[in-house]
């Protein structure tokens, strides 16, 4: 499984993003996907992760203002992230598989600064 994540960017405290990350190859196993993110100095965490059947989990920092999102015809998740704030600058990493974490996508970077 091959993962391609694009959408990041700098933008303004308030501003929005929306991250992609489309999944090739072997995609019949995807079951789990997500995302994950690494602030500079720290360490990486995950965001929120989507199941094939749409549940959802996100972490606490972001629950209610971030929506994870996926296209299963496209095998592609997406992030949604409104309102966001200088805290929620880090590289972004996609990931997929049968379990969250087993395949990793290239990281794309969010920069939120004035």
């Amino acid at each position: 499984v091959q993962l391609q994540a694009s959408g990041g960017g700098l933008v303004q405290p308030g501003g929005s993003l929306r991250l992609s990350c489309a999944a090739s190859g072997s995609t019949s196993i995807i079951n789990v996907m997500g995302w994950y993110r690494q602030a500079p100095g720290k360490q990486r965490e995950l965001v929120a992760f989507i199941t094939s059947g749409g549940s959802t989990t996100y972490a606490a920092t972001v629950k209610g203002r971030f929506t994870i999102s996926r296209d299963n015809a496209k095998n592609t998740v997406y992030l949604q992230m409104p309102s966001l704030k200088p805290e929620d600058t880090a590289v972004y990493y996609c990931t997929a598989g049968r379990y969250i974490e087993q395949y990793w996508g290239q990281g794309t970077l969010v920069t939120v600064s004035s």
